[in-house]
């Protein structure tokens, strides 16, 4: 019943190509339900039918309007962030099976060792000790000596 920020529509609308009729409006006789004629029905479905495409058309184009300025309000607030080779970095901890609540979540440093792809790193320790997986930057954090 409430129109979408999206659209402009209400989701029954899009569907049926007509506003809801509640049981409420029912009881208590609403004007739309008062003025229903059979024959007039008929008539007004094709219309209803052509206004329906039109209005599709005009949710396709007011979603792919609000979905670009979602992505552009996210983008503005979103921080780009990448590592080079021999950047110090602290890694997430995988497994919280053996420490307490106040144990850091983080261990480290290590040591980029190679760029796989953007966002894809390995990691070496200080020793030069190469790790076998890949790191997503979600899971590292830069370390500041």
């Amino acid at each position: 019943m409430t129109p979408s920020r999206a659209t402009g529509y209400t989701p029954f609308f899009i569907v049926y190509g007509s506003k809801a009729i509640l049981p409420i409006d029912l009881d208590y006789g609403a004007s739309r339900v008062r003025v229903y004629n059979k024959q007039g029905a008929e008539a007004s479905l094709e219309d209803a039918m052509d206004q329906l495409d039109e209005a599709h058309d005009v949710v396709v184009l007011c979603s792919a309007k609000y979905q670009q300025a979602l992505c552009r309000y996210h983008s503005r607030r979103v921080r780009g962030r990448a590592f080079n080779v021999e950047d110090l970095v602290l890694c997430l901890i995988q497994s919280n099976k053996n420490c307490h609540k106040l144990y850091p979540p983080w261990e480290g440093p290590y040591v980029i060792a190679e760029v796989l792809r953007p966002g894809t790193y390995k990691l070496k320790t200080i020793d030069d000790k190469v790790f076998i997986n890949a790191w997503n930057i979600k899971q590292l954090r830069p370390f500041y000596p």
